[in-house]
C-alpha cells in the first residue's frame, strides 16, 4: 500500500464529491505550494505553474489501482500527457515526492485563485490566508 504519492487540490480533497477515490488511501497531511495557482473551471479546478500566494493540498499515499483510477478521472493520458485533460508532474512535499496534476488547456476567462482552497467560502479564504 501507498507505492504513490498525490498531492490533491480539488474534488478528492477530504469532504468533496470524489474523495471516495480516496477510500483506500492513507492520509499523510497537508502541504502549500507557492508555485501553483488554481483556476475555477465550474464543477472542479485546473493547477497551472504560476507564481501564487500558496495553494493548499492534501497529500496521500495510494496502491497502484487508486494511482489509476486518479489517472483516469483526471483524464491522463499516459501515451501524450500532454495532450490529456491533465497532465502530472512530480513535486516535493513536506511528505515526500508527489504527483500533482496540472490542468493542460485554456484558462482564459477563468477566475483565478491564488491563495487557499478551492472551493472554500470567502471566510475560509480569509482565515486561510491569515494563517
Amino acid at each position: 500500500m501507498g507505492a504513490y504519492r498525490i498531492a490533491v487540490y480539488g474534488t478528492l480533497k477530504a469532504g468533496r464529491s470524489n474523495h471516495h477515490y480516496m477510500a483506500n488511501a492513507r492520509y499523510l497531511g497537508e502541504d502549500w505550494f507557492s508555485d501553483i495557482v488554481l483556476y475555477d473551471l465550474g464543477p472542479y479546478p485546473g493547477a497551472r505553474r504560476e507564481p501564487s500566494n500558496g495553494i493548499r493540498v492534501e497529500v496521500y499515499a495510494v496502491d497502484e489501482a487508486t494511482f489509476g483510477e486518479v489517472d483516469a478521472l483526471e483524464g491522463y493520458r499516459p501515451e501524450a500527457p500532454d495532450d490529456g485533460l491533465y497532465h502530472r508532474r512530480l513535486v516535493s512535499t513536506r511528505h515526500g515526492m508527489a504527483w500533482l496534476y496540472l490542468y493542460n488547456h485554456s484558462v482564459e476567462g477563468c477566475p483565478r485563485l491564488d491563495a487557499g482552497d478551492w472551493g472554500a467560502t470567502p471566510e475560509e479564504h480569509s482565515v486561510q490566508e491569515r494563517s
